[in-house]
């Protein structure tokens, strides 16, 4: 990289941040896309992914990032496969620092996503890669025809779960409240499905086992009740948390470390825009996020033009 400050960089690898990658690099912006920890965002850890328009018999989550990576770099998008530590959004050009190098721009798309929450219990860190896991397409072929429970209510939970279905003996979901709020016809498959159960309203207050996952203990949410479950693999699939660290003091954030936007696309610095999951609370789907890189790529051409 040179001290040259670039016209835009995308922090982010996500639907939104790939999205953003092929207007601006068509716009002639030459966007340097810095891909985070985790390249392709959260659609790296999907399985079928049927609600993406274009895909009439559904995609696997990692190749259809791959598909959209390989657009971007079809019209000279630069990838950097490194993380940002920190950034400095008070003094123009902007300085993002990722690696060991301090990059100057003159725009900036935030579409750093959020990342799985788990149980923080110590049971589970002790257990995670060995029975403990947020990602059944990653660890599910390694439970298959064993007993496997899925922490969680909402859309990711029964996705996991339906999955993971495929594969094992039986799956417990695992919730606590009595209501879900996954979308209803995952619900309706879940249903239908001779190999789901659920315990509700239950929470896991440990994870059993020494060395490998025997089972959980839960405890029921009403009477205070305790039981063990017995299985061997558990999935916590209980939300994500903004990854927005290194924005902390340079951007406004809410409550949740949430980026907040006014309009969905811009930030509380002009210049910087915000795309996806990193801003978004209500959808969270890969179409709204590569929504959402559109408008910031189509507002930070318009912003630089301004200049």
């Amino acid at each position: 990289m040179t001290d040259q400050a670039h016209k835009l960089i995308i922090i982010g690898s996500g639907p939104a941040g790939l999205t953003a990658a092929i207007y601006a690099a068509r716009a002639g912006l030459s966007p340097l896309v810095i891909a985070g920890y985790e390249p392709g965002g959260q659609l790296t850890l999907t399985t079928e992914v049927e609600d993406f328009p274009g895909f009439p018999d559904g995609i696997q989550g990692p190749e259809l990032m791959e598909r959209m990576r390989r657009q971007a770099e079809r019209f000279d998008t630069v990838f950097m496969n490194d993380a940002v530590r920190t950034v400095d959004f008070k003094n123009r050009p902007f300085t993002v620092w990722a690696g060991e190098q301090a990059l100057k721009t003159r725009s900036v798309i935030v579409a750093t996503g959020a990342s799985a929450r788990w149980l923080g219990l110590p049971s589970e860190k002790r257990l995670i890669g060995h029975g403990v896991s947020s990602c059944a397409v990653c660890d599910g072929y390694f439970f298959r025809n064993k007993e496997v429970v899925v922490v969680g209510g909402g859309d990711t939970a029964f996705r996991e779960a339906l999955y993971l279905a495929k594969l094992a003996s039986r799956v417990t979901i695992i919730h606590r409240r009595e209501s879900f709020r996954a979308q209803q016809i995952l619900q309706e498959r879940a249903r239908k499905d001779p190999k789901i159960s659920w315990c509700v309203p239950m929470w896991v207050v440990e994870i059993l086992g020494e060395n490998i996952v025997a089972g959980v203990r839960l405890k029921n949410m009403k009477t205070g009740e305790i039981k063990n479950v017995d299985c061997q693999g558990v999935f916590v699939a209980i939300g994500h948390k903004p990854n927005t660290e290194p924005f902390q003091g340079q951007l406004e954030l809410d409550d949740g470390g949430y980026i907040v936007s006014r309009d969905g696309v811009g930030t509380s610095v002009a210049g910087v825009f915000v795309a996806g999951d990193v801003e978004d609370q209500k959808y969270r789907q890969a179409v709204t996020a590569a929504g959402a890189g559109c408008a910031a790529a189509m507002e930070a051409e318009e912003y630089l033009e301004s200049l």
